[in-house]
């Protein structure tokens, strides 16, 4: 969700800065950025050992309520995301929202485009990204083999719960730059996609998308 469908990184990075600095502490994107993709859990000890006295749960619900009111005032979608998911949803494909995410934010954003099949949030697992239950829980839900699934990732938690979960997958480099490992296909935004080209990587074929001038090459 965070980073992939909707551009809502600013909204953590903003939580996370106001949180710290509360404490008298110091939190600078660079802080911001390695922390993408973590579980809340990872996420909240790092932000305790900068200086935030608050339990795991205190943090989490101040990060949730700050992103979930930011979110709720306007979905901030990533370029070609929303279409990528009418699209997908009009071809009878199923779709699963696999996020970090607490179900707090999660499932409000997903009632509200109403083209998930399933949600699958940061707090509903046992064993969180980087971790690949996240992504066998939404093939079960979703009833399919997770070797059929298309995943797409902006984060290296999140590539690597997907790649070891077994599906094919797309590393979109939004606001980190990814290196994957082979056989996972990359774009820098979901505008690259249309229904043929994600047929193209579910059918096994590895895509270099970057350099959208140039079309979807093979790697």
């Amino acid at each position: 969700m965070d980073g992939t469908l909707i551009d809502t990184e600013p909204y953590w990075m903003a939580a996370e800065i106001e949180l710290v600095e509360a404490h008298g502490g110091v939190w600078t994107r660079q802080d911001a950025v390695a922390m993408i993709g973590s579980s809340m859990d990872v996420s909240a000890g790092l932000l305790q050992a900068a200086g935030v006295a608050l339990s795991v749960a205190e943090i989490a619900d101040a990060l949730n309520s700050s992103v979930r009111a930011a979110v709720a005032a306007g979905i901030p979608w990533q370029a070609g995301a929303h279409e990528a998911l009418r699209a997908l949803h009009e071809a009878g494909v199923p779709l699963a929202l696999v996020t970090s995410s607490f179900e707090v934010v999660a499932a409000p954003f997903a009632r509200t485009v109403g083209l998930f099949d399933v949600v699958v949030s940061g707090d509903t697992v046992a064993r969180p990204k980087p971790h690949p239950e996240p992504y066998l829980t939404a093939a079960r839900l979703l009833g399919v083999d997770i070797a059929d699934c298309v995943a797409f990732e902006d984060s290296r938690s999140g590539l690597a719960s997907a790649v070891a979960s077994g599906a094919r997958v797309v590393a979109v480099d939004s606001h980190v730059v990814l290196d994957p490992p082979a056989g996972v296909s990359r774009t820098s935004t979901l505008e690259s996609f249309d229904l043929e080209t994600i047929a193209r990587v579910a059918a096994g074929e590895t895509l270099d998308l970057r350099d959208r001038q140039g079309g979807a090459r093979p790697v």
